[in-house]
């Protein structure tokens, strides 16, 4: 019988258990997959938390996988078993080892991307796509600040930020960091811990800021980020590694530029097939270009997600993980 992490509560780790799971047929319009290889991500420590709810418990964690189709039920004509895949952004339920899934959820894996690497790139690059391409569209020679530049969306947005003509500010939480970011398409590097990355963007700057910021870390980046902005210029936040950003007045956004702010989700961008596939699309001719190279600094058996997890938190990895099952 195949195995998945699941929970039945919601908490810190320790309600991470690995167990037998039920996987039948594939209905009308699913696919069944057997997965080679799981993507980590911090959305999946937000389900796990209860940050953001999920559908339901018990729950399998998941949001992103590459494998091979084993069948397909009714009404599926995009794929047969045999067919390389990966998909990311849901329904959740990838930290298993087979699972079903809607068919149109699926992309087609081409022969040149490796199952590593898509779980490693799929969430994590598409949501690079959306928010450089759609939600602020770069132009060359514009700034931006990326925070959590050494993390796994931080290294993917540095560089494709960098290959659309921008220059590229990023923040991390330490001189290593600092050194990967530089390496990964950051122009400046700034270590938060040594000094006010606002009062840096601004040097940077000539004190003009920056017409966009891309923050996934919330709580602890989200007020600072503010002053970095450019008048009109726009927040984005699309995470909360440090927790989520309490409310506050939205008069401040006047205040400080008539500044905009969005709260976006890869789920929304890719509702659309066609947007999926068009996201999926350009994202794969970036890392078959070399624009943009996806690192697994570490991997971990699917039955330790929890010590992954653990990691993930506290700030112990780098780049991309990668969850073997």
């Amino acid at each position: 019988m195949p195995k998945a992490i699941r929970i039945h509560q919601t908490g810190g780790v320790d309600v991470l258990r690995w167990e037998d799971v039920e996987v039948g047929a594939p209905g009308a319009g699913q696919a069944r997959v057997r997965h080679t290889a799981i993507g980590l991500n911090f959305i999946d420590t937000y389900h796990r938390s209860g940050l953001y709810p999920v559908p339901g418990l018990p729950a399998v964690l998941g949001m992103e996988a590459a494998g091979v189709v084993e069948g397909v039920g009714a009404g599926v004509t995009d794929f047969r078993a045999g067919d390389r895949v990966a998909y990311a952004g849901g329904p959740i339920g990838a930290y298993s080892q087979q699972r079903l899934i809607p068919a149109d959820r699926l992309v087609p894996l081409p022969e040149d991307i490796s199952d590593q690497q898509a779980a490693a790139a799929m969430l994590k690059g598409m949501t690079a796509q959306y928010l450089l391409r759609r939600t602020y569209r770069v132009q060359a020679g514009d700034t931006v600040l990326v925070h959590a530049a050494a993390g796994g969306v931080g290294m993917i947005l540095c560089q494709w930020a960098r290959h659309l003509g921008a220059r590229v500010i990023g923040t991390v939480g330490s001189e290593q960091k600092a050194d990967l970011a530089r390496q990964h398409g950051s122009d400046f590097p700034i270590n938060y811990t040594k000094e006010s990355f606002s009062a840096r963007v601004r040097e940077i700057t000539g004190g003009a800021g920056v017409p966009v910021v891309y923050d996934s870390v919330g709580a602890s980046t989200f007020n600072e980020s503010l002053d970095c902005l450019r008048p009109l210029g726009l927040m984005v936040a699309f995470g909360n590694a440090s927790g989520a950003v309490p409310p506050f007045d939205i008069l401040r956004l006047s205040a400080k530029g008539s500044l905009f702010l969005t709260r976006p989700t890869l789920m929304h961008y890719t509702a659309k097939r066609e947007d999926l596939l068009a996201a999926a699309a350009e994202l794969f001719q970036v890392l078959r270009s070399g624009a943009v190279k996806v690192r697994v600094d570490q991997t971990y058996p699917l039955a330790e997600a929890a010590r992954a997890h653990h990691d993930l938190e506290s700030r112990k990895t780098t780049g991309s993980t990668v969850l073997l099952p």
